[in-house]
């Protein structure tokens, strides 16, 4: 077992916690839970109904601009719209071969279509357009992360960090590679670069207040993950790891109020469910 760990067994209470723990970390090392940050440099609420069809009307007047085409292919991936944000994106490539930001767009619906290998080729093809894009590193490690090819998922992450990218994804999936693997002191760091760049997002305060408790910090891992809740109250994870905190303390009634929390926003959160499960006698 690792220092880190070994120190997690040491502030717990019960053995359990400490395995709750553990799970939890393997849960965050696979996380999904990010929005789709990467589209086209557009404010998210361009999704809307309204401004995609003022994107059309821009699209009318110009229907030779490339650019016109991938800018609404992101408005249209924003709002969930995906084969027509791929229609938009086949249509940027016809008119701009060359176009590394429209295959790059294009990988990543793909990607959330479940399509890795069409995202995988797009990405290669960015990249071989634009060795120096960042994003496109940075969407194909994160299809190598989830594949469990953790060493080229650190490489591609490594090289958008040295191509000083302000995208503040890379630090944030570098920093889940380094708490698998249980270096939970290069995983702060990361955690704490990637909310430097987006403070206002909770998954790098969530990824660091379980990094601080795998290290026995529980003070610190308490902040982040009521920080995490304050800046987004819909996300389970930010419950059910504040409940984790309770419950190492001993406070089994506000750990079950925070695990029934977390259960209720998503019913198949696991560790919710085993950890309501392990402090349900208590009043929630």
């Amino acid at each position: 077992m690792s220092d880190a760990m070994t120190a997690a067994n040491r502030y717990f209470r019960a053995g359990r916690t400490a395995l709750a723990l553990t799970a939890m970390l393997s849960l965050a090392a696979c996380s999904t839970t990010e929005p789709l940050s990467s589209l086209a440099p557009i404010d998210a609420a361009q999704g809307s109904e309204e401004n995609i069809a003022s994107l059309t009307a821009v699209i009318e007047r110009t229907p030779n601009d490339p650019e016109g085409y991938n800018i609404r292919g992101s408005a249209y991936g924003r709002a969930g719209q995906y084969r027509e944000a791929l229609r938009d994106f086949d249509q940027a490539i016809a008119l701009d071969p060359r176009s590394f930001r429209a295959y790059a767009n294009r990988a990543l619906i793909h990607r959330y279509m479940g399509d890795q290998q069409k995202a995988l080729a797009d990405y290669n093809k960015a990249i071989e357009l634009n060795p120096r894009y960042d994003a496109a590193y940075i969407g194909r490690g994160e299809i190598y992360r989830l594949a469990g090819r953790t060493s080229d998922a650190f490489s591609d992450f490594e090289q958008a960090i040295q191509l000083d990218t302000t995208d503040p994804r890379a630090y944030y999936r570098r920093g889940l590679l380094y708490q698998a693997s249980n270096q939970h002191q290069f995983a702060i760091e990361d955690f704490a670069s990637a909310i430097s760049l987006a403070p206002s997002q909770p998954y790098a305060y969530n990824g660091r207040g379980l990094s601080y408790l795998a290290i026995g910090d529980e003070e610190n891992a308490f902040s982040d993950f009521n920080t995490a809740i304050r800046l987004n109250e819909d996300l389970a994870e930010s419950w059910a790891n504040q409940a984790l905190v309770y419950e190492g303390r001993g406070e089994n009634d506000r750990a079950a109020r925070s695990y029934a929390r977390a259960l209720q926003l998503d019913p198949e959160y696991a560790p919710a469910r085993e950890g309501l499960a392990r402090t349900k006698g208590s009043s929630v």
